[in-house]
């Protein structure tokens, strides 16, 4: 389904497909079956996790996601954002960066 341009301005969106919705419902209550999440990925929606990730990983960009499950999305984005702090670190302080460059 396509919304156009309301009167005010706004950009359309375009509405989430029954795939997309799927993997936002997944995400929601995966643990509630019995199996490996990656297990269950092949076996629901029959294609490989990598690219179930990929998929996911889109959709948290999108607004129709925020809009049809805002809880599961916030929830995955501060997951995320919390695994890139951990893998790169906290950010230099202005002090220690100064510090550095006097060095």
């Amino acid at each position: 389904m396509l919304v156009f341009a309301s009167a005010a301005g706004k950009d359309g969106l375009v509405a989430l497909s029954d795939e997309e919705r799927a993997i936002l419902d997944f995400e929601r209550t995966w643990w509630t079956e019995d199996g490996p999440k990656e297990t269950l990925i092949e076996e629901r929606f029959g294609f490989a996790a990598d690219h179930y990730y990929q998929a996911l990983n889109g959709l948290l960009e999108r607004p129709e996601a925020l809009e049809h499950d805002p809880l599961v999305v916030r929830r995955l984005l501060r997951l995320r954002e919390r695994r890139r702090r951990l893998r790169l670190g906290p950010p230099p302080s202005s002090s220690a960066a100064a510090a550095e460059e006097q060095a």
